[in-house]
This record gives structure tokens, C-alpha cells and sequence, in this order.
């Protein structure tokens, strides 16, 4: 979760940019920390009163949070305090994934009010895209939800968060698609919206909404699904890249000459650990055919573990020393608190994570002090989809770009 301290930097510079980046933080701090109190506001961040005082009463003009008093019999005067005000804002999230794509209806705290999921059919991206649009707005509709403030779409792909171009999505076939420019011709009267990386997203979300009870301001986040995504928080702050392309670990060569990817090279550590892997490996071990009324899934031999499938617990340990392995190059390579991993795999975490914990124990630490946790996502709801909501919630969040 992201923590803001007594010792966060205050920025100076141009009026307007100050009081949007100090509006921003104290939007956050509330959304951190509430119930919390004015002069709490101005201690956590140094600011003085009446900057607090003037920068609230905007947020409460624009209804983006409520004071309440709270009774404290130990005080002589009761605090008022500050939250967000929920059933106000809704943003739409959309995750499309190479054979489902998911919709959601979240509140800007990231409660879920529905969900809905269609085939994903991406050979024409445009008719797509309207599919799409139309089937969030049903949900909307059905969720009780008169207006969308924004709406979040994430892919697996390299994509340009700033010109909402998806430049590459090789399950999609899509290559320099402005998925923005489609989703605004669709709906033009929705004033934000982002798109994003799948795995990077599903970070920003563990960032926001995560439980896990450690400190998360530097941790990896690994979505594990067909292929193997990630996402780098370094300073609380989403690690993007140059060419918007870090954290391609998926990609990494972890043996030369090896099996081949779906990126036209060998070897790739995706193509050792992603559930298409999982597949691939218990087909390749299992005699004779396996009797299914569609192609074998993940999922199927996930479930045959939970069973006591002693083929699948193989296989699964064995995709839990290739994540091992590939972790470990991350581990020495951004030097994390934590390693956060998302996906189907950490429903057998107690298969696989003694096998991930071995290899890096072994490779990984090099005489370090203290480990490194490995955890599973804390996250209730699908990473990635609650990541294409959380990316618009961050839009919705920024005052550089919604103060009045």
C-alpha cells in the first residue's frame, strides 16, 4: 500500500503545478489514511494550514470527499475528519486478455459494484472496441450506474500510457493501435481515459488496494498468465521505461537454445513458466491422450493437483523452480522488498512457492542481510482488471488534470 510519511518531499515551483501536485497528495493521504483530520493533513505533509484548509474545501466543493465528527469522550472537543465520498464517482475497467475479456464497474476506492465477461474476438480491433464499449455501459446500467467518469483498459502488449497507443500486443495481433482514439469515438462525453499494460497495471493496483502487511513503496509485481508480464514500483512510483517497455521479464533468456516462444525467440523464461508451459509440460509427461471437451487448461491441471494428481504436483514444482529461476535474475537486477506474483498458479501456492524459495535462496542473495518476501497478490478481484480501473482512478485522482 502506498505510504506517505512525515518525511515526504514537498515539490516547489510554478503556483498552479504546486497546488495540483499538493492537491493530489493530500487527495491520497486521505484516501490512505482516513478517517483523518486537518491538522493531521498538514503534519504528514508539512504544509501549513491554511493551504490545507483552502485545498479540502476544494475537494469537498467538488464532492470528492466528506467530513464527518467523530465522538471521542477522551477529548474535550470532537475531531472532524475526512474521507472519500464513495457512490459519487464510477470508473469502468476493461481487461482484454487473448480469449476473454472482462469488464468491471468500480467506485474510486476500488470497490467492485459489477462484472461481466465476453469472448474476445480481435481480429477487427475497432468493431472490437465498440463491442466492448457497448457491453461496459450494459454493465453500468446494471449496476446502477448513471454516469462513468472515466474508463480503464489494460492489454498484454507494449503499450503508450500517454498516447494510448497499444504499440505491440502479439495475442492480439494488434501492432500501433490507438486504442484511445477508439474508445473516445465511442464515448465522447467520458473525459478520461487510460490504457495500460496488463501487468503494470495490476503493480499500480497492488500499490493502491493491496493488503499485504509490509511496506510496498520498491516490490516486483509478476502477473503469471499465458505469458509471464511484470511490473517495477521503485519509490512508490510505476517504473515505465524509456520506450514504455520495462519489466519484460517474461522475455529474459534463461536457457540459450531453448524452447521456443511466442515472441519468435528461444528460451525466453515465459516460455518455461507461464501457463502455457504448464500445458505444454504435462501434455509432453502424460501417456496417451487426455479426454477433455476442449483443449486441456491451466486450470484443469491446477485442479488435478488440489486432487493429489501427482503428475500435475510434478509439473506445477516444476514451474515453480523455472518462476525460482527467473525470479532470482530480478531479485539481483532492481534489488526489491518484495516479489508479488498474480495469476491462476497461487491457488497451489503451497506447491509452488517452496520451489520458487529454494532456487532463490540459492542464487539470489549473495551474503544480503535479509531476505526478499514472495508473496501472493493480495488482491480479491483479478489484478489486471482492477489495474484497468485503478490507472483511471489515478487519472481521476491527478489535479494537474481535473483541478477547477
Amino acid at each position: 500500500m502506498l505510504m506517505i510519511t512525515e518525511s515526504t518531499q514537498i515539490i516547489t515551483g510554478n503556483s498552479k503545478v504546486l497546488r495540483g501536485i499538493n492537491r493530489t497528495m493530500i487527495l491520497n493521504i486521505i484516501r490512505e489514511q482516513q478517517p483523518i483530520s486537518r491538522v493531521n493533513i498538514a503534519r504528514l505533509t508539512g504544509l501549513n494550514k491554511s493551504t490545507v484548509s483552502s485545498i479540502i474545501t476544494e475537494l469537498l466543493e467538488e464532492d470528492l470527499i466528506f467530513e464527518q465528527e467523530t465522538k471521542d469522550q477522551n477529548v474535550g472537543r470532537n475531531p472532524i475528519n475526512l474521507y472519500l465520498k464513495l457512490d459519487k464517482y464510477y470508473v469502468g475497467a476493461i481487461n482484454i486478455d487473448s480469449v476473454i475479456t472482462r469488464f468491471a464497474i468500480t467506485d474510486i476506492d476500488g470497490s467492485v459494484k459489477g462484472q461481466s465477461s465476453i469472448d474476445t474476438d480481435s481480429k477487427n480491433p475497432d468493431a472490437f472496441i465498440h463491442t466492448c464499449i457497448t457491453e461496459l455501459l450494459k454493465l453500468a446500467d446494471a449496476s446502477g450506474v448513471g454516469q462513468l467518469e472515466g474508463i480503464g483498459v489494460t492489454v498484454a502488449g507494449i503499450v503508450d500510457s500517454k498516447a494510448l497507443i497499444v504499440n505491440f500486443a502479439p495475442n492480439l495481433g494488434w501492432r500501433d493501435y490507438n486504442i484511445g482514439e477508439a474508445i473516445r469515438k465511442e464515448v465522447p462525453n467520458i473525459h478520461i481515459i487510460a490504457a495500460g499494460n496488463d501487468a503494470k497495471s495490476s503493480a499500480l493496483a497492488e500499490l493502491w488496494f493491496g493488503k499485504n502487511q509490509l511496506p510496498q513503496s520498491n516490490f516486483v509485481f509478476l502477473s503469471v498468465s499465458a505469458g509471464i508480464g511484470s511490473g517495477i514500483v521503485v519509490n512508490n512510483k510505476l517504473l515505465s521505461g524509456e520506450y514504455q517497455a520495462a519489466g519484460e521479464f517474461g522475455h529474459m533468456v534463461i536457457y540459450e537454445g531453448g524452447d521456443l516462444c511466442k515472441c519468435g525467440n528461444n528460451g525466453c523464461w515465459e516460455a518455461y513458466a507461464s501457463d502455457r508451459a504448464i500445458v505444454r509440460q504435462y501434455l509432453a509427461k502424460r501417456p496417451g491422450k487426455f479426454e477433455h471437451n476442449i483443449d486441456i487448461l491451466a486450470q484443469d491441471i491446477i485442479d488435478l493437483a488440489k486432487k493429489n494428481d501427482q503428475l500435475a504436483i510434478e509439473v506445477l514444482k516444476q514451474t515453480g523452480y523455472y518462476l525460482g529461476l527467473g525470479i532470482a535474475n530480478i531479485i539481483k537486477a532492481v534489488d526489491p522488498h518484495a516479489i508479488i506474483i498474480g495469476g491462476k498458479i497461487t491457488q497451489v501456492w503451497d506447491i509452488i512457492y517452496p520451489e520458487i524459495n529454494t532456487l532463490v535462496t540459492q542464487r539470489a542473495y549473495f551474503g544480503r542481510k535479509n531476505t526478499i518476501s514472495i508473496l501472493p497478490t493480495s488482491l480479491t478481484v483479478l489484478p489486471r482488471l482492477l489495474g484497468a480501473a485503478t490507472i483511471a482512478i489515478e487519472e481521476l485522482f491527478d489535479g494537474l488534470k481535473i483541478t477547477v
